[in-house]
């Protein structure tokens, strides 16, 4: 069984070679050096508007043979934290499951559950996939696509994580898909998103989580970052840097309906 891309030739080039070229376009043409990172936040809209700044983020971390990334649920199908388990047929290459890692989340946290449907149509965890694939030849995801779920769950979530990837004595980075505010002006969008990126940077999970909804920013991620957040701490984590922000508007030239991108280290 195969999961199949839903956003190729939308979002990212559909064929092998044009995926190869676009993303190594991207790429920063000075390779910063590579630090060890437990978690980013990367963007998620088309390449040709966000594509920069996920392979900012992605280029400047070291990425292991396992990745678990975290997205949001787009379309509203599926369980409210779907794992995924087919093998993900991407243009440059298919992407197996880290069945270890799988199966471990599973069995301890119930709540985890495997379910295709969530992933089928699902844009944000798919777009990351070429970075890394173009970053670790041997790569294997662990896909999760979540709803908006309690406080309560993502903490559930999150020492689960935390303690299967400490248990499996191996390397492996969390990425947490996410797009910021959406089609509000540039000023307004920057005002707010600037509120959320300042509680991460703080690493203050449920700051985060309460200046979102207090401040009705519309970024669709926030449940996905938070988790990776506090996982990230139960890991260690001692800080949380903003490498970019950006907007739509910097490419579409619109100011007045922006959407907002950050690309964030968590080490």
């Amino acid at each position: 069984m195969k999961r199949l891309p839903a956003v190729a030739n939308r979002f990212y080039p559909g064929t092998a070679e044009g995926l190869t070229l676009a993303v190594q376009g991207l790429l920063p043409a000075e390779h910063r050096v590579k630090q060890k990172a437990i978690a980013v936040v990367s963007p998620h809209a088309g390449y040709v508007y966000s594509g920069a700044v996920a392979a900012e983020v992605l280029d400047s971390v070291e990425v292991p043979e396992t990745v678990v990334i975290l997205g949001p649920n787009h379309h509203g199908q599926g369980r409210p934290v779907a794992m995924g388990q087919a093998t993900w047929q991407m243009p440059t290459g298919d992407v197996e499951i880290d069945t270890e890692i799988a199966l471990a989340l599973h069995n301890t946290l119930s709540s985890i559950e495997f379910d295709e449907s969530a992933h089928r149509y699902e844009h944000s965890l798919e777009v990351q996939v070429p970075f890394l694939q173009a970053m670790q030849k041997n790569l294997r995801i662990v896909p999760l696509v979540i709803s908006h779920i309690s406080d309560p769950l993502c903490v559930e979530i999150a020492e689960a994580l935390a303690k299967v990837i400490t248990a499996a004595d191996k390397e492996v980075l969390i990425v947490a898909s996410s797009d910021m505010t959406h089609y509000e002006s540039r000023r307004s969008a920057g005002k707010k998103d600037h509120l959320a990126l300042e509680q991460i940077e703080h690493l203050d999970a449920s700051g985060l989580y309460r200046t979102v909804m207090d401040n009705r920013i519309t970024m669709c991620g926030v449940i996905p970052v938070t988790i990776a957040l506090l996982t990230a701490i139960q890991l260690g984590a001692k800080e949380a840097r903003v490498l970019t922000y950006t907007d739509s508007g910097e490419i579409s030239g619109d100011t007045d309906q922006v959407v907002g991108y950050a690309g964030i280290v968590i080490s």
